[in-house]
């Protein structure tokens, strides 16, 4: 039985010659679709992504092209360098994100669990208060919205991924889900891996 032939491996032709299989990424030879409320401006070592949410900006490393041809954006690397090749599902993945973002936006839901905690929208500003000595209090950075949907639910929103990820990983970590009892601050549908309580002897 002939095994699979990695990637990047050496094989021969039916003539017996030596020949270099090309280590292509799956991630980054896929197309990227661009809807009609979204403009595309590539600018050199870098893309300008611009919608009705707002505009980002994709840095592109050197070693990668862009081609974009009517509602498509195509990645290009030309290289077989290995660095090359580890930017290019990354590049894509990055321009595909701000597409997206500056058309629909991203957000990330946290739900507050535990007596007494709630969350709410104060003089612009997210106040939260998780059992802790003094209520927290947090102002929304540029490009981020903060919206309580009720007293324990609260929904991050921006156009940047990173960013959204990274302000609802900041406010989980002021209350991390504890395991005996599931308080805590988590994210939507997350699952807290719940242990037996201690019991007296």
């Amino acid at each position: 039985m002939v095994g699979r032939v990695p990637l990047g491996a050496r094989t021969r032709d039916f003539l017996g010659s030596i020949k270099e299989e090309k280590a292509v990424s799956r991630i980054g030879k896929k197309p990227i679709r661009i809807p009609e409320s979204v403009s595309i401006d590539i600018r050199g070592s870098d893309i300008a992504v611009k919608g009705p949410k707002g505009e980002l900006i994709v840095p592109i490393q050197p070693e990668l092209r862009v081609k974009s041809s009517d509602d498509i954006i195509e990645v290009i690397c030309p290289s077989q360098d290995k660095y090359a090749r580890s930017l290019h599902g990354l590049t894509r993945s990055l321009i595909a994100n701000a597409v997206q973002g500056v058309s629909e936006g991203f957000e990330k839901k946290l739900e507050l669990v535990g007596i007494g905690y709630r969350a709410e929208i104060d003089g612009g500003k997210l106040r939260i208060s998780v059992g802790l000595s003094h209520p927290v209090i947090l102002s929304a950075p540029e490009g981020i919205e903060f919206v309580v949907e009720s007293a324990t639910r609260i929904t991050v929103k921006g156009v940047d991924k990173q960013k959204v990820g990274q302000m609802a990983a900041r406010i989980r970590a002021f209350r991390p889900p504890e395991p005996y009892k599931g308080k805590g601050i988590k994210y939507e549908q997350e699952v807290v891996r719940r242990k037996p309580g201690k019991t007296a002897a």
